[in-house]
């Protein structure tokens, strides 16, 4: 048994590795076995692993705002659930008063026993760790969960209840039985019940099956280096992550930032970097109160991008995982739009505010000007069909290097979904797809430039646009230039062209196209 109390320095990397592995593995099964272009084309999902209290220890480079929240639903569940769990329970969560981020974004969460029997032989039986001593989850974004408008992410919603449905910790699978007749009247008996409740169900059991891939392979992590080497190399990943964000925080100044969106509410925050421990106290007191709109971000999307930026500032090559956050401090008042109480409506919280927060949070720490800031939320659909993706613009600029074009950038890492599958999985027709010309802020560094999507309907449906920085630009620093804001609109097959504002909802015909210009990043330092 391996008792030394502290790591070696080679066995730290190799497990290091080790538990990304796992995360990783879990995210090609999810890929391979999903149905919906949402999690199998555009790659919208996270895997990841953590410890018997909940905390991250490691996840594959999947998506940001999933990944730095993931935790808050898993620490739910043992809360909730700690008394009652049983060996071979699923469990999924959306709900973003506990832990989750907006609807769409669905977790299911695995307790790891560690069994005895001939396929998996184990020093330690089952009898003797009556609670699970990992956990692992997967977090899908689903097509469509119910709600006002197909695709689930509409523009408009007040309230939590008009987004879809919320499941709540809810038995997905109770000791090795699939609960299909339960899951299916979940999700049918609700206001705005799932439109495929058929796809909702195969995405579920992708999930499970993924949550079964990081569940072995950690009984056979378990088997190989014993139990005890494992989960003290947990702890030492997690120690050395804290240990990398320490360092990068002792070189940081104090500073704060007011960022303003198109909605005019504004995003308040003061970083204070205390020298003596390396630590930093993060304070969003000032921002604005929650609003009647979805751009509030629940508490966990906040403390995601927070996580986030302060993992980006480490050059050291560590996981993200829940060491990252202690030397912080975040302070996020009760009742602001970063900190909503239920029932707040969400879904731009997850998507748009998290972009906001992160500029915001760059901002203040001078060293990074504003990348495009919003995802370019785009669904469509109707009963048969239901679409939804996240449109690429440009990156900010920043000491010693340009902005990108046409990137995803921060909170979301999804890719765009083929045109040849779009176009035969949907009816519509992906008109053109290019660089928006001179969109990013000029600097020393210029940021880089947003893209222009057209999308032409072949059959009515209902569209919506999801997006900001269509009127206030993405800011430079240091004395560069504002990247130029974005552009929504509807060219009619009639030739009428309709100017749409950062969010919108509408009938689209037979022959019309919606028109997406996505904003620039802005530029660093003087020209």
């Amino acid at each position: 048994m391996y008792t030394t109390p502290q790591p070696d320095p080679v066995r730290l990397e190799i497990f290091k590795n080790l538990y990304q592995f796992i995360a990783e593995q879990m995210g090609i099964v999810l890929q391979n076995t999903a149905t919906s272009v949402n999690i199998k084309e555009r790659l919208d999902f996270s895997c990841a692993i953590f410890d018997s209290s909940g905390l991250l220890v490691a996840n594959a480079p999947h998506i940001p705002v999933h990944l730095g929240s993931m935790s808050e639903s898993v620490r739910s569940l043992i809360n909730d659930k700690g008394d009652t769990f049983k060996l071979g329970n699923v469990y999924v969560s959306n709900n973003p008063y506990n832990g989750g981020t907006h609807l769409p974004d669905v977790t299911a969460i695995t307790p790891v026993f560690l069994e005895s029997s001939e396929n998996n032989p184990c020093p330690m039986p089952n009898d003797q760790c009556p609670m699970p001593l990992f956990f692992v989850a997967s977090r899908g974004h689903q097509a469509d969960i119910g709600g006002i408008t197909p695709g689930s992410m509409p523009p408009h919603s007040t309230t939590v209840e008009e987004e879809g449905i919320i499941f709540d910790n809810f038995i997905l699978v109770e000791e090795g039985n699939f609960r299909e007749l339960a899951v299916r009247q979940h999700l049918s008996t609700h206001t705005y019940p799932a439109r495929k409740p058929d796809q909702n169900i195969a995405d579920f059991k992708a999930q499970i099956a993924a949550n079964e891939r990081g569940v072995q392979e950690l009984r056979k992590m378990v088997f190989q280096y014993k139990f005890d080497t494992v989960q003290a190399y947990m702890k030492f990943v997690q120690a050395n992550a804290e240990e990398s964000v320490r360092r990068a925080i002792a070189v940081l100044k104090d500073g704060s930032f007011t960022y303003k969106m198109d909605n005019n509410a504004q995003i308040q925050v003061k970083v204070t970097i205390h020298a003596e421990n390396r630590s930093a106290t993060i304070d969003f007191t000032g921002t604005s109160l929650q609003l009647n709109t979805n751009f509030n971000a629940p508490k966990a999307v906040t403390q995601a991008a927070v996580l986030y930026v302060f993992r980006t500032l480490v050059d050291d090559n560590i996981p993200l995982n829940a060491g990252c956050l202690n030397p912080l401090e975040i302070i996020i008042p009760v009742g602001c739009m970063l900190n909503p109480t239920y029932p707040a409506a969400v879904v731009a919280g997850n998507v748009e505010t998290s972009q906001t927060i992160v500029d915001a949070l760059y901002g203040a720490l001078g060293v990074m000007a504003a990348s495009q800031g919003t995802m370019n939320n785009f669904t469509f659909g109707n009963e048969q069909y239901q679409y939804y993706e996240t449109i690429c613009g440009g990156s900010g600029a920043g000491i010693n290097f340009a902005g990108t074009d046409g990137v995803h950038s921060h909170m979301t890492n999804s890719r765009l979904t083929d045109p040849e599958v779009l176009e035969t999985r949907y009816p519509v027709l992906l008109e053109s797809f290019s660089f928006h010309p001179d969109s990013g802020g000029k600097g020393k560094y210029s940021g880089g430039n947003g893209v222009v999507r057209r999308i032409r309907f072949l059959k009515p449906m209902t569209a919506n646009i999801l997006s900001g920085h269509r009127l206030v630009p993405p800011f430079g620093l240091n004395g560069g230039e504002a990247g130029k804001v974005g552009r929504n609109w509807i060219q009619r097959q009639n030739g009428i062209e309709e100017n749409l504002g950062s969010t919108a909802t509408l009938e689209m015909k037979t022959g019309d196209v919606f028109v997406i210009e996505t904003p620039g990043g802005g530029g660093f330092g003087k020209l």
